[in-house]
């Protein structure tokens, strides 16, 4: 069992950094200072437990750790450290975790400097109003330059560097004064010990022998083993059957959480759907009379086709994407067949950092061959009758004649660039239909760009052109900001006549003629020949917009005639000729995967 140690010797706090300033580096090295883990037990990332978070250097699920500490003074302290995911996709995650804590990290990289994501993540943890502690990590390094970057830190985001810590998560130096200045700076927790239970959900897995867990920050009251308890989002009510505190290694059983701890709580779920992140637990008999402010069920702006490129292999894939969703509640699917690819399921994720993870892990762990279709928004179409539907597949869209209006959703992107890439970068937000909000230059080399751009222009390449126009030196953030009108059509590509649905996108008005003409040159070349010459058109509704023909392939019919009357000659020709227009009326052709997905890589 845990040691308990009274609340004003809690500390609960949180880790925010830009991806690859030495956030989890750190933890471990939190970890190891505290003694949570030997020497010998001790491995890098221990805080994240996925083959692809390691791989990637990237936190997906937000971990949470209990360390005991004892200060100079031989004062016992329980430290809760909440490591948070770093990348856009998983922002709820990070403002549920940010939700539970007292104080966080502000870790900065000492010769990088402050980026996108690290602003972003900071506007969050000021809206929860907790104690900030700015951290210059990688000190160790050649480009260091921590006063510059403390200098930035203050003009960016317009906080006090003045106390602030130096640290090399890598060789442990600043650790120790760091983990002190944890003790004496994050706030204890407050909260009424006899009122009645009130904790927040801030993340839930699936355990396959003890089903769906709940990792909770107590604000009120204690949660106790066998207690009814009531989930205020679903308004279900479950027996607590075990407790547990976070161990990297192996959790620690008890059999109560207190206020301001954080713990684990085993109630036998079958899925982690009645375990929302971001709702209330109390308790069934005496409720808390109101639920934690901020409960948003998770919301997919990214859909996306998932097919097998084996298909007798559409089981195997439901199978493996319930599996996933066991873990996974932000995961959305339901069947769909397109024409050129079988049987599929248009899939719903939070982000193309999410979609990427969810389809590596179909592909390695549950060894599927997949292909994704290009990845659409949600749009909001109000129509000629009044009604407003919303639709997240292109082929939804309804007829021309039948739309008033198309909404499109809209992101706020943060951008930090080197002076010298500016004008490229603004070139290249302006194609994509940015609208300038704001620009600031930090210093002599750093500008910060500020621009609403729709969701539908980032979604495809536009992480990948951004690093390629900057080198690879600028970074990215974005939120979604809601809504707007736009001038929007569905092109419709039509191979021999007939729509190929998975095809179709929704483009600008204005660059739907450019974008038919760019598809319609690829899918020439990829199509292979047939029998009887092939129209590819690019459409919009009925009117066709671009349109190219794919040659029929030559047989040689008067092969076998050796000299003779030229009439015979011309009578086989005319029935070949007649043959092929017959064939042209009946005769159908499949679009091969290869060129569905060198469509799909067509640059945007």
């Amino acid at each position: 069992m845990a040691k308990t140690v009274p609340q004003k010797n809690i500390r609960n706090f949180s880790i925010i950094a830009h991806i690859d300033h030495g956030k989890s580096t750190l933890a471990d090295r939190i970890i190891q200072e505290c003694g949570a883990v030997s020497d010998r037990q001790m491995s890098s990332q221990v805080m994240d437990t996925m083959d692809i978070e390691k791989e990637r250097g990237i936190t997906i699920k937000a971990q949470s750790v209990r360390l005991d500490y004892v200060n100079k003074e031989g004062e016992h302290y329980i430290l809760n450290l909440i490591d948070t995911p770093g990348h856009v996709d998983f922002s709820y995650e990070v403002s549920r975790s940010l939700a539970s804590c007292e104080g966080a990290l502000l870790i900065v990289d000492a010769a990088q400097g402050v980026e996108a994501q690290t602003i972003a993540n900071v506007y969050i943890a000021i809206e929860n109003e907790l104690e900030l502690l700015p951290v210059v990590n990688k000190i160790d390094l050649p480009a260091a330059d921590p006063d510059r970057v403390l200098t930035e830190l203050e003009e960016a985001i317009g906080i006090d560097a003045t106390e602030h810590n130096l640290v090399s998560a890598k060789t442990g130096v600043g650790v120790a004064d760091l983990i002190d200045t944890i003790v004496e700076r994050v706030p204890a927790p407050q909260g009424d010990e006899e009122a009645p239970a009130k904790a927040l959900i801030y993340d839930s897995w699936f355990d396959n022998y003890l089903g769906a867990l709940a990792l909770v920050r107590v604000f009120e009251g204690s949660i106790k083993k066998r207690q009814m308890i009531k989930i205020m989002g679903t308004k279900e009510e479950h027996q607590v059957l075990d407790m547990m505190y976070p161990n990297p290694i192996a959790p620690i059983k008890t059999n109560e959480i207190r206020t301001g701890e954080v713990g684990i709580v085993v109630t036998g779920l079958k899925t982690v759907e009645g375990l929302q992140v971001g709702d209330t637990i109390t308790d069934a008999k005496h409720p808390t009379a109101e639920a934690i402010d901020g409960f948003e069920p998770a919301k997919p702006f990214v859909f996306a086709g998932i097919y097998p490129i084996e298909t007798d292999r559409f089981e195997d894939l439901r199978d493996a994407l319930n599996k996933l969703k066991l873990n996974d509640s932000s995961l959305s699917f339901e069947p769909e067949s397109s024409m050129a690819l079988g049987s599929g399921f248009r899939t719903g994720f939070l982000g193309m950092l999410h979609m990427e993870v969810i389809k590596e892990r179909l592909e390695r762990e549950f060894n599927l061959d997949l292909i994704a279709t290009a990845p659409t928004v949600v749009y909001r179409v109000e129509q000629t009758n009044g009604e407003e539907i919303v639709i997240q597949n292109p082929s939804e869209l309804p007829e021309p004649q039948k739309i008033a209006k198309v909404f499109e959703p809209y992101v706020k992107a943060t951008i930090l660039t080197p002076q010298e890439y500016l004008g490229n970068l603004i070139k290249l937000l302006n194609d994509r239909r940015g609208i300038q909000i704001k620009m600031d230059y930090l210093n002599e080399t750093r500008v910060l760009l500020e621009y609403d751009i729709p969701m539908n222009e980032i979604v495809m390449d536009f992480y990948d052109k951004l690093k390629s126009t900057t080198k690879g030196y600028a970074s990215f953030d974005y939120e979604p900001v809601g809504f707007r009108e736009g001038d929007l059509v569905k092109l419709d590509i039509r191979v021999a006549g007939d729509v190929v649905d998975s095809l179709s996108i929704i483009v600008p008005r204005d660059k739907a003629r450019t974008r038919g003409l760019a598809f319609v040159a690829q899918l020439k070349e990829l199509i292979p020949r047939q029998l009887f010459e092939v129209a590819i058109q690019a459409s919009i509704g009925n009117d066709v917009i671009a349109r190219s023909n794919v040659k029929s392939m030559g047989k040689n019919v008067t092969a076998k005639c050796y000299g003779g009357d030229i009439t015979r000659k011309r009578k086989l020709l005319e029935k070949q000729k007649a043959g092929k227009k017959r064939m042209k009326s009946i005769g159908k052709v499949q679009v091969p995967q290869e060129a569905f997905m060198a469509v799909l890589k067509l640059d945007n």
